[in-house]
């Protein structure tokens, strides 16, 4: 499923079989989990994407072909591909272990082609072995949606009083995470959505309201995984001092000013970019642990157009996946 032209759908196209160069290994895609940031790169909120782009960063796929040097998987091992995809391994943030900021960094399904298809190409850098246990379906969404929420739970630190702002499919997984190192959940959503509330509390919130309501405690963190700027400052006014304040977004509406009232007591606010492998290694070994259970709606390849539509009129709970094969 192919974008030729940003605003417009995606296109189902026969291309020609790709190989794998050096360093790289070439999958046949199983699953391939739809993001809100492929909604932002389909309505030109995120401007440069190569084109024509075979969009999808949460890939499940198997082994079928090695590059030249590729020595940490073989032929038939199942392995997941993420939003990073390719570094320098040269610049001071590289060289530092925060590759997530490397100045050259390629993504996967924006600069290059990901897994909305039936085979895709990827660094074996950037490939993660899935757990054991983990299905498919279930797995592709722990790639993007548990990965970057990953870090952003890291990001705030030890915050035992955590709100999540919109409930979707990061803020699930990361609910299931929070409450099994002993953290209390708050959940956010977009107004009365009775029916996303009360998905929360199964997962183990112990609240859950509007997003314009204020928790019945203080937050001592917040995860804001909506794109939208006025949640921060909203997050911001009911922290206790000494909270951090995160984005998980890699596109946000502008944040309104607010007063310095509201930041004072070494309260912080803070943006996710990316992932490091650590935090890829970190979460799928926690995963299995917790364990997470994904919730998901499923989708065949040639209709990923209407898995987006759907993605943006928040027509399911949890998180869609594309069926690839198997």
């Amino acid at each position: 499923m192919v974008l030729e032209q940003q605003r417009q759908p995606l296109r189902l196209t026969e291309l020609p079989e790709p190989s794998a160069g050096p360093g790289q290994v070439l999958l046949d895609v199983r699953a391939c989990g739809v993001c809100r940031t492929d909604l932002h790169i389909l309505d030109g909120e995120l401007t440069e994407p190569k084109l024509p782009l075979t969009m999808g960063h949460q890939i499940v796929g198997v082994v079928r072909e090695l590059g030249e040097g590729v020595e940490r998987f073989a032929a038939g091992d199942r392995v997941g591909v993420p939003w990073l995809g390719w570094t320098c391994g040269e610049c001071r943030y590289c060289r530092s272990g925060r590759e997530n900021l490397c100045d050259r960094a390629g993504f996967t399904g924006y600069d290059l082609d990901g897994g909305y298809a039936e085979a895709a190409v990827a660094d074996e850098r950037y490939c993660f072995p899935i757990p054991d246990g983990c299905p498919d379906l279930q797995a592709a969404p722990l790639l993007c949606a548990g990965l970057i929420g990953y870090r952003a739970l890291r990001l705030v630190g030890e915050a035992e009083r955590i709100g999540f702002y919109g409930f979707g499919a990061a803020a699930h997984i990361l609910c299931q995470v929070a409450v099994h190192e002993g953290r209390r959940v708050f959940a956010f959503t977009r107004g009365d959505d009775g029916e996303t509330q009360a998905f929360a509390r199964r997962l183990g919130a112990e609240w859950a309201g509007s997003s314009e309501e204020a928790p019945p405690e203080e937050l001592d963190g917040a995860i804001v995984f909506a794109p939208v700027g006025a949640l921060m400052t909203a997050a911001l006014r009911v922290s206790a001092k000494g909270a951090r304040v995160i984005s998980a977004g890699i596109h946000m509406s502008d944040i309104p000013s607010f007063p310095y009232a509201d930041l004072w007591g070494e309260r912080t606010l803070g943006s996710v970019a990316n992932l490091t492998r650590r935090d890829g290694e970190e979460f799928l070994d926690l995963a299995p642990r917790v364990p997470v259970r994904t919730e998901v709606e499923v989708y065949p390849l040639e209709e990923a157009n209407r898995a987006l539509d759907d993605l943006r009129a928040g027509r399911f709970r949890g998180a869609a996946v594309l069926r690839v094969s198997g």
